[in-house]
């Protein structure tokens, strides 16, 4: 979420509106109190997931097919 003046926001309208069309909320304050809340109307784009984009993020445990130490009375 962007806090911004309205002075400033009167100046960058165009970017803020881009702004909110990707997903972001923007509040307008005037004399430091917020008065104008920015949203999207539409839902920004889902970004398409890639196949094996979170390749090395998930590391298993060498012995993972072995039975917990705490288990192996059980087995």
């Amino acid at each position: 979420m962007q806090i911004i003046d309205v002075n400033q926001a009167k100046q960058h309208f165009p970017e803020l509106i881009e702004q909110t069309i990707s997903g972001d909320e923007v509040v307008i304050t005037q004399e430091g109190q917020p008065v104008v809340r920015l949203v999207a109307m539409i839902k920004p784009p889902r970004k398409q997931r890639r196949f094996g984009s979170a390749r090395g993020l998930i590391k298993m445990a060498d012995d993972i097919g072995e039975p917990l130490e705490d288990f192996k009375e059980y087995t």
